[in-house]
């Protein structure tokens, strides 16, 4: 036992080591670099592979007897990552790292120039070499199923389409009703705010959420994200507009709600497999709690709102909580996924879950790619890009390989609901305290019922234990249509 942990506090350390390379390459690392980074992090990626999938390591993981609980989770977890791995080849590891570290070079000038062309090579390689993994992976009924379960472990395809036609049934009408409603004035939010101002306020939020600067740092990316090197680094970026509120600000509680699950994992699980977040839909629920249950709640500006008032006196100086509360939470459709309202948010998401499907499944060529998904954000959202960096360039997912992640943003969002409502059951004046500025009894709830755990205990089971239910779309609805119904006077 004591031999296969070092061994696999060894494949996570190679693990971390490929990541901070991967940080750097989005936060300080020069342009020209993209080429040499790409061949080092594949040489991480791939050695930690043939590690695990070597036959020491399935010996001893046969022989190994747990001295612990934890031991024994260790195992099964192990034994799970083992198994889907062996059945990869260290090549196909080592291709797909390389293409991802150039593609994602590829994505940032193409994005810049609004070029698509420059990035359509690089996702055609993607997309192949993906397919390539799912088929290797396995599956019984898509090849999706393959690539959506190494994000959300025993999700299919299939189930993902019933939970956001359940959702979709009722969101439609719900933002059609606000469509028909009095419009509310977002003009607030895009004034002039400084971004060094803006930089500091965050941090004095985030600081005060729980996000501990003693293990982590903020930097500032092209797509704002958290990463974990250990339990006691996290660390995250964002990124901020002169006159745009939102994205720095809420950007920032989004990536320190993903950091604060990395931090509150149990110590135990350092070095290990189990220090993890269990799946990616249970990370944004983390991100989008503290983004937009928290952070856009009447409560939390009743707190935060003199803060911002003051930090920014020429755009808010004039304004009351009431008038910045009905600002940020202003419902329209929007080109751009991480600055559109709650309401549309998942609308973003199905979108690119349909078009994920349709290029794993050959429906799509990638050089229509542009057309498809200007012509459905017209049709779904009711608005249509005109450049490709406002459309299909805008996201990162595609040039880094993660293809199968997208649905776990808006399965996320509902989990969060449920989260919630099961935390403010358990203190029932969180609202009065959020009011306050006191956030520590919501993060020592979900320390308690979801950090801690790691990847000892599935999505699944997380939110069954703490909720008393499994993932439904309910709680979410009748958040929006509570919240977004009193906003808009229906």
């Amino acid at each position: 036992m004591q031999t296969l942990r070092e061994r696999l506090s060894r494949i996570t350390d190679l693990g971390h080591a490929a990541a901070i390379l991967e940080w750097d390459q989005e936060t300080y690392m020069p342009a020209g670099a993209a080429e040499g980074r790409a061949r080092q992090i594949a040489t991480l990626r791939s050695l930690a592979h043939d590690i695990l999938i070597s036959e020491e390591t399935g010996t001893l993981l046969e022989q190994a007897a747990p001295e612990s609980a934890i031991d024994a989770d260790l195992v099964r977890v192990t034994k799970k990552d083992y198994d889907k791995a062996t059945r990869v080849p260290s090549s196909l590891i080592a291709e797909l790292a390389e293409a991802s570290g150039l593609s994602k070079g590829a994505w940032q000038e193409a994005r810049e120039n609004d070029e698509f062309s420059k990035f359509a090579p690089h996702l055609s390689k993607i997309v192949d070499l993906t397919i390539q993994h799912a088929e290797a992976l396995g599956y019984e009924e898509s090849p999706y199923d393959a690539l959506l379960d190494q994000y959300e472990e025993g999700m299919t395809a299939a189930e993902v389409t019933r939970v956001f036609s359940e959702l979709k049934a009722d969101l439609i009408p719900l933002v059609s009703r606000i469509a028909e409603s009095p419009a509310t004035c977002d003009g607030i939010v895009h004034r002039e705010f400084p971004r060094d101002t803006q930089w500091k306020l965050g941090m004095q939020v985030i600081e005060k959420m729980g996000y501990n600067t003693h293990y982590g740092r903020q930097d500032f990316s092209t797509h704002p994200f958290s990463t974990a090197f250990s339990i006691t680094d996290v660390r995250i970026t964002t990124r901020m507009e002169d006159r745009f509120f939102n994205p720095g600000f809420f950007g920032t509680l989004h990536e320190a709600g993903h950091a604060m699950y990395e931090q509150g994992i149990d110590m135990a699980l350092e070095g290990s497999p189990l220090a993890d977040g269990t799946s990616l839909g249970m990370h944004e629920s983390q991100s989008r709690m503290w983004e937009n249950l928290i952070g856009r709640s009447r409560p939390f500006w009743d707190y935060c709102f003199p803060h911002a008032r003051k930090a920014f006196p020429d755009a808010l100086g004039s304004e009351t909580t009431d008038t910045f509360y009905k600002a940020i939470n202003t419902v329209f459709p929007s080109l751009i996924r991480v600055e559109a309202d709650e309401v549309t948010y998942n609308l973003h998401i199905m979108l690119r879950f349909e078009l994920e499907q349709d290029m794993i499944a050959g429906k799509i060529r990638i050089q229509d790619l542009p057309e498809e998904w200007n012509d459905r954000m017209e049709s779904w959202l009711g608005v249509r890009p005109s450049k490709d960096s406002d459309g299909v360039l805008q996201d990162i997912h595609w040039s880094l390989g993660a293809i199968g992640y997208f649905p776990t943003y808006a399965l996320g969002n509902l989990m969060s609901t449920q989260l919630f409502n099961a935390a403010k059951k358990a203190i029932p004046d969180l609202d009065a305290k959020t009011s306050q500025g006191d956030f520590s009894a919501l993060l020592d709830w979900l320390r308690t019922n979801v950090h801690q755990h790691g990847r000892r205990k599935t999505a699944g089971q997380i939110l069954l234990d703490a909720t008393g239910s499994e993932l439904s779309s309910e709680s979410w609805m009748h958040y929006a249509q509570s919240k977004f119904g009193e906003l808009y006077g229906f």
